[in-house]
């Protein structure tokens, strides 16, 4: 990170953080970019904040993402870098003559494990359980200069803020190494051995590679097999860290899931809100790209046997 920046942390997971972010960095009017759940939350918390104006809402269909634009009426841009539910990522650019906006990004399941610039944002804030093979319930934020003298001053300026939600508070507690309520220490060792595994190897370029390398594999095959596509057609906007695998509709992808649970393959159902024939794989930095092939083959093999 650049001189100057701070990592934050709080109780609670990114959730937590959307309304940490209304209360004490958004000072009159946020700009969202909404492509999935979990980027509409942050939109649906700053419309609900009594003491900010409406929000500017972009949004687009499920398996893109919109495009970045500047709005000089908004004091914060709100971008998450990857959608959890739809398997979507987006690069993060910082928008052109933001003049003195800040930009946040929501990247819990992107932190990591995608590549990421820290001039193009002001706080990337995120939760320790998917790229960091940790437990949730935590959140943490890469802040810049700018952002914690925006918090600051939003802070001194008398706006009730709750205590839990108090972003200063975090920020005075986190540079004595504390926190205002105390967190599941285990989630906090694990954390720190998947941060040694991944610096040791090589840091954000080894992490990001091996979810470049399983994604490489899970497309590919998801191509080239007769009854699956990629639920995201651009090939640009496919996320490298949660891949959505449109089924056939002759072939029911929960009973895929159920028969992949059942022999010991977890977690592979698809986002539910979204109410598509899929599967949902995750391809984070701690799992093996080899795993990869070895689910694709299972999935092939269940199919095989279904039908």
């Amino acid at each position: 990170l650049p001189a100057g920046w701070e990592i934050v942390m709080g109780n609670g997971g990114s959730t937590v953080f959307w309304d940490v972010a209304t209360f004490g960095l958004i000072r009159e009017r946020s700009h969202h970019l909404v492509f999935g759940e979990f980027s509409s939350k942050f939109a649906e918390a700053s419309a609900a904040a009594p003491h900010l104006g409406d929000p500017i809402i972009v949004s687009s269909d499920p398996g893109t993402h919109p495009a970045a634009a500047s709005d000089a009426t908004c004091d914060i841009y709100a971008y998450p870098h990857n959608e959890t539910s739809t398997g979507v990522a987006m690069p993060i650019k910082r928008p052109a003559a933001t003049d003195g906006a800040l930009v946040l990004v929501d990247a819990t399941s992107a932190a990591g494990g995608l590549d990421v610039d820290a001039k193009e944002f002001d706080t990337y804030y995120f939760a320790p359980q998917k790229s960091f093979a940790s437990d949730g319930g935590l959140w943490l934020a890469l802040m810049s200069p700018a952002a914690i003298a925006r918090a600051e001053k939003i802070k001194a300026s008398g706006r009730w803020i709750p205590a839990f939600f108090d972003l200063g508070t975090a920020i005075e507690n986190s540079r004595l190494d504390q926190t205002y309520n105390t967190p599941a220490l285990i989630t906090l060792m694990l954390l720190d051995e998947q941060l040694k595994w991944m610096n040791t190897n090589g840091g954000l370029k080894f992490a990001a590679g091996r979810s470049a390398d399983s994604a490489s594999r899970l497309y590919g095959w998801a191509e080239k097999t007769s009854y699956t596509t990629p639920f995201v057609t651009d090939p640009a906007q496919r996320s490298k860290v949660v891949g959505t695998i449109n089924f056939d509709d002759a072939i029911d992808a929960t009973k895929v899931a159920a028969a992949l649970r059942a022999n010991g393959i977890v977690d592979t159902e698809p986002y539910r809100k979204l109410g598509k024939n899929q599967l949902r794989i995750g391809m984070f930095p701690a799992i093996d790209p080899s795993d990869i092939d070895a689910l694709t083959a299972s999935i092939d093999y269940v199919v095989a046997n279904l039908s």
